[in-house]
This record gives C-alpha cells, sequence and structure tokens, in this order.
C-alpha cells in the first residue's frame, strides 16, 4: 500500500509529489499519468514564461505565490541544469490613454518588490530595437523555460527519492474503503491512504469517481502564433502591451476597465480608448448548464469585428478569436474568458 498517490503528471503533480517527499522521506508515494510522457497538457502547452507576479494586488496570496514561485523555479533549473533565461521583459504604451495605466503598474510592481524601471521610448529601443511606443516598463525577474524539461526533472528526481512516476497509466475508478483508496486503471488496482487529483482539466471528472457532482473545470486558453525564422529578428525577447489582452481575467481594474453588451448575435465591446462592435460568424450562445439564466460561449467562436471607435478603428473588418468559455451569471458578472485579437490584412 501507498501513503500518497497522486493523480497527474503535470507540474503541479509533480511538485505536489515532491513536497510531498521532502515532508515525509519515508514514506511510499506513487505517481499516476495517463499519457506517455510528462507535461503533455496546460503544463506543456502554453508561453513558458517564468512570470514576475507583476499584475497582482500587492500583499496578496497571487503576489507572494508568484514572487516566491518565480524565484524557487529559477533556482530549480540552476541546480538540474535545465537551460532556462531570466530576460526580463519590457510592457509598453503605445497610445496616449494607456500611459496612466502604465504608471499605475510601475507602482504596482515597485510595491510588489519587483525592482522594475521606467524607460522611454529610446531605453525601450536599446532593449527591442524594433518597438515603437511612447513609455515603457522594464521587470528584470521574468524569464522563459522549457516547463516540459522542469518535468522531466522532476520526475527524474522523484525516483531517486524512491517515489514510483508512472507513465501509461489512466485512472478509470476509485473505490473508497474503510481507511484506503482503490485506485483502479489500466495497468492494474493500486491502494493509497491518500489519493490527491493533481489532474488539471481532467480533475473534475476524476471527482465525480468520488460522487463529487458540483466540481466543474472552466477552462480558457490562449493562442499562440510563431515568427517565421526569417522575421524573429524582429523580437529578441518578451514585449507585453501594457493593457494585456482586453478582459483577461488576471488583469484587473487597478490596469484597466472592460466590459461587455451582448444582443442577439452581436456584442459590443467597451474598453479603455473606445468600443468596437462584433458580429458572430460562427458558433453562439447556449444556455448555462447551471440553469441560473446566463449563458456560455462554450469552445472556440469567431466574431466579425464591424464596427469601432476610438483607438480601435484599425480593427475594424478583421475578426476575433472567442476561445473555449464566457460565462455570464444571471447578476452580469462573468466567469473566465480570454480571447485574442488578429487585425485585418
Amino acid at each position: 500500500m501507498y501513503d500518497f498517490a497522486v493523480i497527474g503528471g503535470g507540474i503541479v503533480g509533480l511538485s505536489t509529489a515532491r513536497s510531498l517527499l521532502q515532508q515525509f522521506p519515508d514514506n511510499r508515494v506513487l505517481l499516476l499519468e495517463k499519457e506517455a510522457q510528462w507535461a503533455q497538457h496546460p503544463t506543456g502547452r502554453n508561453s513558458g514564461v517564468i512570470h514576475s507576479g507583476i499584475y497582482y494586488q500587492p500583499g496578496s496570496l497571487q503576489a507572494t505565490f508568484a514572487r516566491n514561485g518565480n524565484r524557487s523555479m529559477v533556482d530549480f533549473c540552476r541546480q538540474h541544469g535545465i537551460r532556462h533565461d531570466v530576460c526580463g521583459k519590457i510592457i509598453v504604451a503605445t497610445e496616449p490613454h494607456e500611459l496612466p495605466m502604465l504608471e499605475r503598474l510601475y507602482r504596482r510592481g515597485l510595491a510588489n518588490g519587483m525592482g522594475v524601471t521606467r524607460i522611454g521610448p529610446e531605453q525601450a529601443k536599446e532593449i527591442e530595437p524594433h518597438v515603437n511606443c511612447l513609455g515603457g516598463i522594464l521587470v528584470p525577474t521574468t524569464g522563459i523555460v522549457c516547463y516540459p524539461s522542469v518535468c522531466e526533472a522532476l520526475a527524474e528526481e522523484l525516483r531517486v527519492r524512491g517515489a514510483i512516476p508512472t507513465l501509461n497509466t489512466k485512472v478509470l475508478k476509485l473505490e473508497e474503503r474503510f481507511s484506503s483508496v482503490v485506485l483502479e486503471t489500466n495497468q492494474g488496482s493500486f491502494e493509497s491512504r491518500i489519493v490527491i487529483n493533481c489532474a488539471g482539466l481532467h480533475s473534475d471528472r476524476l471527482a465525480r469517481f468520488d460522487s463529487n457532482e458540483s466540481a466543474r473545470i472552466v477552462p480558457f486558453r490562449g493562442e499562440y502564433f510563431e515568427l517565421k525564422s526569417e522575421r524573429r529578428y524582429l523580437v529578441k525577447n518578451l514585449i507585453y502591451p501594457v493593457s494585456g489582452i482586453a478582459g483577461h481575467p488576471n488583469v484587473d481594474q487597478a490596469i484597466g476597465t472592460f466590459y461587455v453588451q451582448f444582443a442577439g448575435d452581436s456584442a459590443v465591446y467597451h474598453v479603455p480608448g473606445g468600443s468596437f462592435a462584433m458580429r458572430f460568424t460562427s458558433g453562439g450562445l447556449a444556455p448555462t448548464p447551471d440553469g441560473q439564466g446566463g449563458f456560455f460561449l462554450d469552445g472556440t467562436f469567431e466574431l466579425a469585428i464591424v464596427e469601432a471607435t476610438g483607438s480601435y478603428q484599425g480593427l475594424v473588418g478583421g475578426h476575433n478569436h472567442m476561445v473555449d468559455r464566457l460565462h455570464q451569471r444571471a447578476d452580469g458578472s462573468f466567469d473566465e474568458y480570454c480571447f485574442c485579437f488578429i487585425r485585418p490584412a
């Protein structure tokens, strides 16, 4: 029998197993991953950024965890010889109305102990020669890393410490007994005193094995574009717009405001510096499954930009991919969402 069974071979599951062995070195730890390699889902499908935590409210747990996680990730990479680069990032304002937002973000970075620096247009060009901006912030602690490589190192460390990290093992059923849980898998049965669910986007499905019908994952994702090899000189490292992706849930009201009005098959977005109207060209609204009178955008939807004001006039004729789920509750508030612009050619 195992003392702990961790389900999920992304960075959360692997680091959870590592932490358990650090706290309880004599315990038996099993880690189960259904894929043939580690980090095959969100851990290996992201921007690869070691974030600084600049956007979070100073003193919040988010800010503390991000700052500590940044340092511990860099330390782990150094200890295990994992290729990484603390290259820093610049956050730039390209419109006059973004400068107050940039200043608030700069003060937030100072309050979060980031060692951020204001930079002007000339300094920004010294860092990123092809950036045109009115001003910016240099965040020196941001970095980049290959997270699947981090996970490979974590798995190897688990093996050395005596844990059993197992690939190609899908949990099919959980059977709770008096003082243990039996995990039925495609590779046989395992018994453990404690089971820890770190299955990411599949964690709600595993929770249902334990009769927890209320757990529900509301995922969102980003869209990534790769520069052609002959154009990679345009970007050296990390460049962020001050307002980020409009409406991203991690950018709060201290940085910018964003709200949406829906009517039939169209939507009007009100954002700093103007607004723009869209109409669904694929996909559409679906009733929310919680019966609370809201709706979901579930899946990937495309909306054509048909009208715009202020600094968004150049978007007319382009389109916007609405990614995964946008859930409006009956009270008008929103759950998680994420989208990206594609400007007209």
